[in-house]
């Protein structure tokens, strides 16, 4: 099962999750810092302030990378470490670091991907409304420049956004991310600020850059599925995919939002903060769409009798797959358990459904090309006593979700590439450190990294451009 010539192979992380160092070299905080610090948000009572400690290793991280052959790296740059307090002056040193991993990477013959933000918005801005406040967008872009102008003589490829849908729905709405906030409104207003941004953000890139940049954004997209065939429950999944997919698919590469969203939420919003011009400016040329994919969506009417049933909201706790719990961004519809197999965060493996979204997203937008910027599973990951990591269930994971993107592309779709989530354990935000997703295994107390089973099995990927 062998790929096109020039498919790129890769691994992926983010700043939050691996660098730790979170008060040095004149980094400002960001509202993660700030969430993890506050008690009973983040479940087994950790903080990323150590984390993996990468902002000291990455010598040893980048020999990871090597030995594992992987031909690109995409990893985020911390906002609050290039500009302290969101907008104003620029942290020399935090631009520094960023130049000595990318030279880093460069000598050893592996190519970056800079994503500009995977959620650690700076905490300043979040104290003048975050993502409900317009001015973040701005923000943004001028953060946007000052990156694109330090970097970009070396990093060929820049994603404005990793999951836009978290940000906003998790953070804004659920409030299982920071910054922590709960309801349906402010989720919406951040949803379109946070497509604004990309949008001046993909500009000030295209400014900053040299001919040959290329800009992208990275979206979880979910393959969603009514949970009966009932009118009700078709709606409440045509619903949620507009929630969770067209709701930035359509503004970013059709310049215009699903009309039918507009008019299910018109009860929570009238959408006012939607400014003549707005979605001129967030559809922007895109070089390549990432597409990040887990598991699939099951989704059903939020019945009067279901909503009797449910015994508690959207959590991050697998255990919510006992009963139905409320999707965020909306009271129409409700995420329904779904039987197993299951990773370790409670999701279910059906990797043919990566296949659906891809021949999907090629038939809904044609002509743009696709990566799979993450994809990967968390599993009870222990050091055996001969020293190693047996995970044949990560292995068996990543080989169904391959095969998945291979008969995909075998139908047609342009995909570009495909990065493993992620090189190593790291901080598993609200899960703080209980979820190992690594093909490097983490110990946090010594912080040694011991390469998985994964690790050598996904080297042979690599090498073999495909399959056996």
């Amino acid at each position: 099962m062998r790929f096109p010539e020039g498919f790129t192979w890769g691994t992926a992380t983010a700043a939050f999750q691996i660098e730790g160092a979170v008060g040095e070299d004149g980094r400002g905080p960001s509202i993660w810092d700030v969430f993890t610090h506050e008690p009973g948000r983040i479940v087994d009572g950790t903080t990323a302030d150590v984390a993996c400690d990468h902002y000291h290793r990455v010598p040893e991280d980048v020999g990871l990378l090597a030995d594992l052959r992987a031909q690109s790296y995409r990893f985020s740059v911390a906002w609050p470490r290039i500009v302290p307090t969101g907008s104003g002056a620029t942290n020399p040193a935090g631009v520094a670091f960023y130049d000595r991993l990318v030279d880093a990477l460069l000598e050893r013959g592996i190519a970056p991907l800079v994503t500009l933000y995977h959620w650690d918005l700076p905490q300043p801005l979040q104290a003048a409304g975050g993502w409900t406040n317009r001015d973040t967008a701005s923000h943004f872009a001028e953060y946007a420049t000052i990156v694109g102008a330090a970097l970009g003589d070396r990093v060929r490829t820049f994603s404005t956004f990793n999951e836009p849908w978290c940000a906003a729905y998790l953070g804004y709405s659920a409030g299982v991310h920071a910054p922590g906030i709960t309801g349906n409104a402010a989720a919406l207003r951040a949803v379109h600020h946070l497509n604004l941004a990309h949008g001046l953000g993909a500009t000030a890139l295209r400014s900053a850059l040299p001919p040959s940049g290329q800009v992208s954004i990275t979206l979880n997209l979910a393959h969603v599925v009514p949970d009966t065939e009932s009118p009700e429950d078709v709606r409440a999944a045509r619903h949620v995919d507009d929630l969770s997919n067209r709701i930035f698919l359509d503004p970013i590469l059709r310049g215009e939002y699903p009309q039918e969203l507009l008019d299910d939420l018109r009860h929570i919003t009238d959408w006012s903060f939607v400014d003549d011009g707005d979605l001129a400016t967030i559809h922007q040329p895109l070089d390549v769409l990432g597409v990040n994919y887990y598991t699939p969506t099951r989704i059903a009417a939020a019945t009067p009798e279901r909503l009797a049933a449910i015994s508690r909201r959207w959590t991050n706790d697998p255990s919510s797959t006992v009963g139905p719990s409320a999707y965020p961004g909306t009271d129409l519809a409700l995420a329904m358990p779904q039987d197993g197999p299951y990773t370790a965060m409670g999701w279910r493996i059906e990797p043919a459904t990566l296949t659906e979204l891809l021949v999907r997203v090629h038939r809904d937008h044609p002509g743009v090309p696709l990566m799979i910027t993450e994809n990967g599973a968390a599993f009870a990951d222990e050091v055996s006593p001969d020293g190693v990591v047996h995970d044949a269930d990560r292995i068996a994971y990543l080989h169904g979700h391959i095969g998945a993107v291979h008969a995909a592309i075998e139908q047609g779709v342009d995909v570009r590439g495909y990065f493993a989530w992620s090189l190593m354990d790291n901080f598993e935000w609200a899960w703080g450190l209980s979820r190992r997703f690594g093909l490097v295994h983490v110990d946090y107390d010594t912080l040694v990294r011991t390469p998985k089973d994964s690790y050598g099995w996904y080297r042979g990927v690599i090498a073999d451009n495909g399959l056996a």
